[in-house]
């Protein structure tokens, strides 16, 4: 990896931010200077719709005041903005601390001095914007080419970060993330009803990666297929209902799991700390150890070291190194998404899952890469051993209530299997479930060569809102007697 200069102005602003933090009574204070660059290109029906190249940066400051937070950000870039953000951050935390409550206490992390950059082999930016206009043009016109569709969509999206990181108790970090992503969809409309298909997956797919990611998904080299099983969703028979063996391919499975497993983990919903839009969790930390979650086959880790997967780093924005945590074994709940704060609260060590959206949003408690790991079998292996069920792909609508217990999803597209074969194809397909009770019924699941690290660009959490990256590794499976088929 490359190393900094020695000498960063960056981390003479963030250091200046906590200075004032503790000089205006703060225990602890972090700060993180951060400068983002975004671009996204999107088209529709081969015309170019938007290119957005936006800038952000400026710097966030946390401080810690007996039982309370305060956080304050500043996008002026000087000293002085720096020392009152400190300073404004720590009144914040007094005025809360007014409030009685039990005192906040951080768990140890090691103060250290480093440099991480996620590998990457093409700058996107230093892409020539034709050839990134050329891909996305390309691919709409081919899917609006096919009859009967409608609309044609698709965009490239391009994040590159650049966080340092400073803390009272002598963190200096700086990171340099690119990430990098691309999508399409063809919506084809009949007499009474629409349909569409996605590539690769419903929302785009983003990686930590530079455009290599692009190169690799090929839109215009999937454009067709994509739109002919649009089209041909429009003749295609309803799904059956029933109880059914339920069969998910990997894109699928990865969004099962952020919304049953990823969200219920979170150690600040656990705790009642955190409620927004996902609600709490129907985990109760004293089962931690003890409560089935599912089969002996699911296996969950929180790795935020996977290469090329999404909510890959080197530290979280508390300075905590990347790592593996496991949170599921052999059907068993072992572990929680955390930080400092939270895992010194109930005793665990600090998983490192605390990120912010920008340099203008307080860190919290984000999902990693949280993924099952493989199986020893395969799609086609599962299939064949399936004699009634139906195998559903790619994401079109989800439910689940706030304690993440009862859900139903809605995919774009079904195949039922019949006495081990895929026959007909099936629109519509829907199924349901209590999270617990569905996990149990896992019995298959593919192997390591059909592992795919999906990943998440738009997982909304916190008020005022962070959107998150998170990453969710899977591979296809089976899950026996699912009721599938309720409502469209």
């Amino acid at each position: 990896m490359p190393t900094p200069p020695a000498a960063d102005p960056a981390f003479d602003l963030a250091t200046r931010a906590i200075e004032a933090a503790l000089a205006a009574g703060a225990t602890y204070a972090d700060a993180r200077v951060v400068l983002r660059r975004h671009e996204q290109l999107s088209a529709q029906n081969g015309e170019l719709e938007s290119v957005v190249n936006a800038e952000d940066a400026g710097v966030g400051v946390r401080a810690l005041v007996g039982s309370s937070w305060g956080f304050a950000a500043t996008s002026h870039l000087t000293d002085d903005d720096a020392g009152r953000a400190g300073a404004e951050a720590t009144a914040t935390a007094k005025a809360s601390a007014l409030v009685p409550g039990a005192g906040i206490e951080l768990a140890e992390v090691p103060a250290v001095e480093d440099y991480y950059e996620t590998p990457h082999a093409e700058d996107p930016f230093r892409v020539p914007l034709d050839d990134k206009v050329a891909v996305v043009l390309d691919a709409t016109r081919t899917m609006h080419a096919v009859e009967g569709v409608a609309v044609a969509t698709a965009h490239l999206v391009f994040w590159v970060t650049d966080k340092w990181f400073v803390s009272s108790q002598g963190h200096r970090i700086h990171q340099h993330l690119v990430e990098s992503g691309c999508g399409m969809e063809a919506t084809a409309v009949g007499e009474a009803e629409t349909q569409r298909r996605s590539y690769p997956q419903s929302f785009g797919h983003v990686e930590t990666g530079g455009y290599e990611v692009v190169r690799r998904f090929d839109l215009p080299a999937h454009a067709t297929a994509t739109a002919a099983e649009a089209v041909q969703l429009l003749a295609a028979d309803p799904c059956p209902s029933g109880e059914l063996d339920l069969i998910l391919e990997s894109s699928q499975l990865s969004l099962q799991i952020h919304e049953s497993v990823g969200h219920a983990i979170e150690l600040d919903r656990i705790l009642g700390w955190e409620a927004a839009f996902a609600g709490t969790s129907f985990l109760d930390l004293a089962q931690l150890g003890t409560l089935r979650y599912g089969s002996e086959l699911m296996n969950i880790t929180a790795d935020a070291t996977i290469p090329g997967a999404l909510a890959t780093f080197g530290y979280d924005d508390e300075g905590t190194p990347a790592q593996c945590v496991d949170i599921v074994r052999e059907g068993t709940w072992v572990g929680v998404l955390s930080g400092r704060d939270s895992a010194h609260r109930a005793g665990l060590e600090p998983g490192g899952m605390v990120r912010g959206d920008g340099f203008n949003r307080m860190p919290m408690v984000r999902m990693t890469n949280v993924g099952i790991l493989p199986g020893d079998s395969s799609l086609e292996q599962i299939i064949s051993e399936t004699r009634h069920g139906v195998l559903m792909a790619t994401n079109r609508s989800w439910s689940i209530d706030d304690k993440r217990l009862n859900f139903q999803f809605g995919c774009e597209i079904g195949w039922e299997i019949v006495d081990g074969k895929r026959t007909r194809m099936v629109k519509n397909p829907t199924y349901t479930g209590i999270t617990p009770q569905f996990w149990a019924s896992l019995d298959r699941l593919a192997g390591p060569e059909e592992w795919v690290a999906w990943g998440l660009p738009n997982c909304g959490k916190g008020q005022p809102m962070q959107v998150g990256h998170t990453g969710h590794p899977a591979s296809p499976a089976r899950f026996r007697n699912v009721r599938i088929g309720v409502g469209g």
